[in-house]
């Protein structure tokens, strides 16, 4: 399938992980640091944020409202997509007058907050219905019509062929991919996180079949540097992506990362996807992301540490060790990084057991 020249690769964030959200500053700071490193995209869809998902039917209150609007903006000024992911949490087994009122009422307060993007999401919610396809596209359709967004972004109940999805969330309907493929407008992109939830690399036979049954290239959100899940709390995970430029840019429509809990640490492997895409492929990825992101010696500690924070992470450390590691890092908590790091000892980023996969 050839490249859409109207539709530029995205590249990017998605907030969109369970758990810890970030704070309103590093969100804000965020439009510098995807700018500074040619990144186009930042999706705003954090599972904590309950009044887009669970409680979508609640109004924002005004605060709220003022201040995704003020992100907004603080994109846009960096010429920067922003985006809202909205996911009304099983909506399709009751779309009824009542509350297509209430989707209209929250999409009114969305073209307020004035996405250039708007994601409807699907994920992680119950899928073994007759005729889910079908509901969700109508849906879909209600809130093209009453959105403002200029694109929009489609996630599927079933966003990967891993069988972590079934068990979860029950059998996949016959042809759902290919009846979503066959129906939903071809300018509208689908997420798609690859083989598994957790794909490491995008194997290129996977994605031309995945075009087949889409009818256009899949949008990949890469649950990476991502740590929300019970399996990987304990962990830090700071080394660079994996280099799959080549086929996804030939068979993607773009790379959306789903970051860590944590804002400032998750910058240490996007710097690698940056350049990346950049072309900068040569050298230690990770040490020049620490060289251009912290000062001196915390990139030194952190290069020091990167292997026990991706590998063995919290798992089994005893007192002793982790003391030491704290008063490492507490020399340096003026540092936005080294807090996080602080905090990841002090078991301040609690699993979320929302978070199923």
């Amino acid at each position: 399938m050839p490249s859409d020249p109207d539709k530029p690769f995205k590249l990017g964030v998605v907030e969109g992980f369970f758990g810890s959200s970030w704070s309103w500053q590093a969100r804000l700071d965020y439009a510098e640091f995807l700018s500074r490193y040619g990144f186009n995209t930042y999706l705003y869809a954090p599972k904590s944020d309950c009044l887009l998902r669970q409680d979508w039917q609640a109004p924002f209150p005004q605060i709220h409202l003022e201040k995704l609007h003020a992100l907004a903006d603080a994109y846009q000024q960096k010429h920067l997509d922003f985006g809202i992911g909205l996911s009304p949490f099983e909506l399709y087994k009751n779309f009824n007058p009542g509350n297509k009122k209430l989707l209209k009422d929250k999409l009114q307060q969305i073209n307020f907050i004035n996405p250039s993007v708007l994601c409807i999401l699907f994920d992680d919610m119950q899928g073994d219905l007759d005729s889910l396809a079908e509901l969700q596209l109508e849906i879909t359709d209600f809130i093209i019509e009453h959105s403002h967004a200029s694109h929009f972004i489609f996630c599927p109940t079933y966003y990967s062929d891993d069988p972590l999805l079934i068990t979860h969330f029950g059998s996949k309907p016959k042809h759902y991919l290919e009846d979503i493929g066959k129906s939903l407008d071809p300018s509208i992109d689908v997420f798609w996180t690859g083989p598994q939830v957790f794909t490491h690399t995008f194997p290129r036979q996977h994605l031309q079949e995945l075009t087949d049954k889409l009818q256009r290239k899949p949008l990949i959100w890469h649950n990476y540097p991502v740590n929300d899940a019970e399996r990987l709390t304990a962990y830090l995970h700071l080394k660079p992506f994996p280099n799959d430029k080549a086929v996804m840019q030939e068979l993607t429509a773009g790379h959306i990362a789903n970051p860590m809990n944590q804002a400032y640490l998750s910058q240490l492997p996007l710097y690698s996807l940056s350049h990346i895409y950049s072309g900068k492929t040569g050298g230690d990825h990770l040490k020049s992301a620490c060289e251009a992101l912290c000062p001196a010696p915390l990139a030194k500690a952190i290069l020091q540490d990167a292997d026990f924070f991706q590998h063995q992470g919290l798992t089994g450390i005893n007192a002793n060790d982790k003391q030491n590691y704290l008063n490492k890092y507490t020399a340096f908590q003026d540092s936005p990084v080294a807090k996080e790091i602080i905090d990841w000892l002090n078991g301040k980023y609690a699993f979320d057991p929302n978070c199923l996969t």
